[in-house]
Parts: structure tokens; sequence; C-alpha cells
């Protein structure tokens, strides 16, 4: 049985014989082997070392086989878990396939057999996750057709975003209102890899500008009068994912300075306060003005739109 290397496996079992046997057993097979020796140390690997697989011994002490499996589940559904048990219990088989156990084997292990079973267990995952893979590209498609058409212009955006989308670089969109700039932005965001942390909108036009920045930056206790605690900015509330900042162009100048340290050095300082503090937040933004008169004209920052204009995304008119 031959297995790409990159597959990883955690071993979970108190008993230090029993793990180095599976370690040794699936290492010659190619896998990448991990071994924990309780249920705490298993989900201080799993997270860090996120397996594919994992063989998991029921009776262990602290955390229980069953605990252990319940947290694992919790963190990433679809790993698969093997549980392993000197003891064929029948309730405990119930409670471990209620919990997300995709296989039970009673010891001692009968090494072609767990092969077998790994096997299977892989083979399912594989085509779960194409599966998977295949109708949430269907459902882009469908998505972006519904919402813009098909047309040769909107056809070039389509590509522009699936180009753009799993970078971290700074996109703006343009277009008139009521175009779609915000459809476009969330599906940047959606086709990232930072899908999964938080999307954060803010209208710059719509904020008064003395308010934008604590909007924005967060505030300290005292920073101003009624500041009687500490709150969270949009780029701190943020932070991991993207924040859209739409109709930058009204953002006011002094603002702009600040914004710009954000993209330079991923850092600021909330209103009032003495430290900086370090966010990594991929930045989209938005106008239906050109901000290249707005440079010109000294009301906007030259330094901060190259910065902002990474990659433009021009969405034609209705």
């Amino acid at each position: 049985m031959k297995i790409s290397s990159s597959i990883r496996v955690l071993v979970v079992d108190d008993d230090s014989g029993m793990a180095k046997f599976l370690a040794s057993h699936l290492t010659r097979r190619n896998f990448d082997v991990s071994i924990a020796a309780t249920g705490e140390e298993a989900i201080r690997l799993f997270r860090v070392y996120d397996p594919a697989l994992v063989l998991l011994d029921i009776a262990m002490s602290g955390l229980s086989g069953l605990e252990t499996l319940e947290r694992l589940k919790q963190i990433k559904p679809e790993v698969a878990v093997i549980l392993l048990s000197a003891l064929n219990d029948p309730e405990i088989i119930f409670k471990a396939s209620r919990l997300g156990a995709d296989d039970y084997m009673a010891k001692p292990l009968e090494p072609k057999e767990l092969d077998a079973r790994i096997n299977r267990l892989l083979d399912k995952q594989r085509v779960v996750h194409e599966v998977s893979q295949l109708r949430e590209h269907v459902r882009k498609q469908t998505d972006f057709s519904m919402l813009f058409g098909t047309s040769p212009k909107m056809e070039e955006v389509k590509m522009t975003i699936e180009q753009v989308a799993d970078t971290n670089a700074t996109v703006l969109i343009r277009g008139e209102s009521g175009s779609g700039k915000e459809v476009v932005a969330r599906m940047v965001y959606a086709n990232s890899s930072r899908r999964d942390k938080p999307f954060i909108k803010v209208n710059c036009a719509a904020i008064p500008s003395e308010l934008l920045e604590s909007e924005l930056f967060g505030y300290e206790p005292g920073a101003f009068t009624g500041a009687s605690r500490q709150k969270l900015g949009k780029f701190e509330q943020a932070n991991y994912g993207s924040i859209f900042l739409d109709e930058i162009s009204e953002m006011h100048p002094a603002l702009q300075a600040k914004l710009l340290h954000v993209l330079q050095d991923g850092e600021f300082a909330r209103l009032g306060g003495k430290r900086d503090i370090s966010v990594d937040v991929r930045v989209l933004s938005a106008t239906n003005k050109p901000l290249e008169r707005a440079v010109e004209e000294g009301m906007f920052r030259e330094d901060l739109f190259y910065r902002l204009n990474v990659v433009t995304i021009h969405i034609p008119p209705l």
C-alpha cells in the first residue's frame, strides 16, 4: 500500500508500546505520523498538526477517548477518526458513533485489516472533498451569472476576481453607485483563504469624519468626553479577515495617513492609546469617483492611492 507522504496521521494512545508500533507501521507506508499520550496533548497537537486521520484509544487517563473524540470533531468535523479499544463494548461503539467516530477497531490490531480500514476512510474522505469542491465551483459560477450576467466585460471582472481572490493584495473596486461594488468585494473575500474569518464593511461616507477614526481604530477610556470604556475598532474586529472600505474617496486626508500606516506596517494605535496594535487584515476598497483627480487636487494622498490600487476591478455601467 503506497500512501502520499502529505497525509498526516495523529496516533493517540497512553500505551507507549502500542503508539510506537502504530507509528512505525504507518511511517513505513509513507504517512506523516505524530503521537500524543493523552487527550489534552492530542487536542494541542491536533490544532497545530491538522491531521487527516486520527487513531484514538478509548481508555486513557485524564480526558477520555470519547471526550477527546467530541473535542476533535468540534474543531474539525471532517477529520476521519478510528477508535481503538481492548473491549468490544456495543454501548461504547454506539456512543462513539453518535459523537462522530468513523470506525471502531478492537485490540489487538491486525495490520492488514487496519490498512484496509484506513484506505476506505481516506477514499471516502477524498470523494466527499471532491464533491464539495465541485458543488462550490457550480455555486460560484451560478451566483456570479445570476448577479452580473455573462457579458464579455463581466467575464473579465469574474476572471480578475478569481485571479486575485486568494492573494493578500489590496483591491480597489471602481464603478457607479448601485453597480455591485460590495457584491464584488464579498466575492473576492468568499474565494479567499480568509473566508472563514471576519468580513467587516465600513461606509466612509455614512460616518461623520470626526467619528470615523474611532470607528475604524477604536479608542481607550478617556480618549474623549463620553469614552468611559475601551472600544475595539473595525480593524481589530476584522483581524485575520478582510475589511471593505466603501466610498474611500470620502475619507479625510488626516485619517488617510493613519490608514496608510496600517497598510505599510500592519499596526496602529487606538484613539487615546499609547501602544501600537498589530493586525493582519486585507483591505478592499471601493469608490464611484475618479481618485486620480482627487490626488491631483490634493484631497487624496498619492501614496495611499497606490497602496490601495494594487489591483483594480472596474465594474461596467449597468
